[in-house]
């Protein structure tokens, strides 16, 4: 059987469309359509089914789907073994990150990256939802908070501190705040991407814990979204340093009781199973974590790592 038959099929479910296939492998829509029924006739089997909108698997084309990404993982794993020789990393490297850390910090990494390794492109999925890795179709992802699943291949490259920050219209307001519970005066913008968008646990110097609750008066489900509307003036709100470091330094954002301290997370680099790693994805992690390391607030490994994702 033609190898290529499959990675032309897998191209097809994954996008759901021959055209989109077609710009994906860089070839012809007419030779993706072609090889994929020479694939069907060789197996005397239909994988797909096709509408002029879009193009659905069948059951026995999502069964046989699974098993051809896993087929072609091991054969890309197999010429990666055969090229640990070479020093300079090379092909596609597919990333999923965090909205937040993705673009504050994943993206200019990918940056850097490339521009040290022109022969490696990267393909990022950003998104706060959790993505399968089992699924072959990810070589690296960066999880932000805690681990849920301690069976996955994962290592910790750095830690954050989330930080009750708001816009200097809310100066006067915020310097009048001496504890947590102090908060029910002021307007708060909910992160509905978090499991307790509104429960806080603050803490000073490890002798007072206070537990808060707040009404919120908007609720964003990004991280990103929410920046925006603090930025904007529209309450406080509880962000990663690592998205707000920029604008504290700058004064577009006030911290808010400083004395407080709120849960710190993990920042975790997470693999897929695989006996093998490729040099694209060993010197992509080792660039984060030079990243992760240069971040002048950045908390240390002895942190919790509760509260987020």
């Amino acid at each position: 059987m033609n190898l290529n038959r499959l990675t032309y099929f897998v191209a097809v479910v994954d996008t759901g469309s021959f055209t989109k296939a077609s710009e994906r492998l860089g070839i012809t829509k007419s030779v993706v359509s072609q090889q994929v029924a020479q694939l069907e006739e060789e197996l005397r089997t239909t994988l797909l089914i096709r509408t002029t909108r879009r193009v659905h698997p069948t059951e026995a084309g999502r069964l046989f789907h699974t098993r051809c990404v896993m087929i072609l993982r091991e054969a890309e794993d197999a010429f990666g073994e055969l090229a640990l020789s070479s020093a300079e990393p090379t092909g596609t490297l597919r990333i999923t990150a965090p909205n937040d850390y993705g673009i504050a910090v994943v993206i200019p990494a990918i940056t850097a990256f490339v521009a040290r390794y022109p022969a490696c492109r990267v393909e990022q999925t950003l998104g706060d939802q959790t993505m399968d890795l089992s699924s072959g179709q990810v070589d690296l992802a960066i999880r932000v908070g805690w681990l849920a699943d301690s069976s996955l291949q994962a290592r910790r490259i750095g830690s954050f501190r989330q930080l009750l920050v708001g816009a200097p219209a809310f100066a006067g307001a915020i310097a009048t705040l001496r504890e947590p519970t102090d908060l029910g005066q002021l307007p708060f913008v909910a992160n509905l991407a978090l499991r307790e968008p509104l429960a806080w646990t603050f803490s000073r110097r490890d002798l007072d814990r206070r537990t808060v609750r707040l009404q919120a008066r908007i609720a964003i489900d990004t991280t990103p979204g929410v920046l925006a509307a603090v930025r904007m003036g529209a309450g406080l709100s509880v962000l990663p340093d690592f998205l707000v470091e920029r604008d504290l330094a700058a004064g577009r954002l006030i911290q808010a009781l400083p004395d407080w301290q709120l849960p710190s997370g993990g920042i975790h680099t997470v693999y897929p199973a695989a006996r093998f790693r490729p040099p694209k994805v060993t010197a992509f992690v080792e660039m984060l974590t030079a990243a992760q390391r240069q971040r002048s607030w950045t908390t240390g490994p002895e942190d919790d790592e509760d509260g987020r994702r």
